[in-house]
């Protein structure tokens, strides 16, 4: 039987993958939210930290959710670009829901201005992802092989 991890990533590189981009995310998103918002660095890292933490939690909570929807209803878990769509959408208004308050009452914003802070948090989160999996694509390959490996090196 072939192996599967050829075309799947290890739960080692998914953690390394989650830690990396979170980390890249909230070292980059700090300093440029500090352009726009009125608040000193500490308040933006914490609160960039987070929602960072919020929005793992909800990532975990939502796929599960939507996971169990699908299996219910179709028996399995094979995803139609609807549903990659409905997936997508559903989870950033799931996450819009509790982060537009957070961000208001942490960062003493008005309900709209949090919202526009927000709208801007994930357009640069689209941005910085697309960026983030190209680069690290390059560095670890699929099959959870590092491209800098010794063979690649003696080469």
């Amino acid at each position: 039987m072939e192996n599967m991890n050829k075309n799947n990533r290890s739960g080692f590189d998914r953690i390394r993958h989650t830690i990396l981009f979170e980390l890249g995310l909230i070292a980059t998103l700090v300093p440029l939210s500090l352009l726009f918002i009125d608040t000193n660095a500490s308040k933006a890292g914490t609160v960039a930290i987070g929602l960072s933490l919020l929005a793992m939690g909800w990532n975990l909570i939502f796929n599960l959710l939507f996971d169990r929807y699908l299996l219910s209803t179709q028996g399995h878990l094979v995803k139609t670009k609807l549903h990659r769509l409905s997936h997508a959408l559903l989870f950033e208004l799931g996450l819009v829901i509790v982060t537009v308050p957070a961000i208001a009452w942490t960062l003493n914003l008005s309900l709209p201005a949090a919202f526009a802070a927000d709208i801007g948090f994930i357009v640069y989160a689209l941005v910085y992802a697309w960026g983030f999996n190209l680069i690290y694509d390059k560095f670890f390959l699929l099959n959870g092989s590092d491209s800098l490996t010794t063979k690649s090196l003696t080469k």
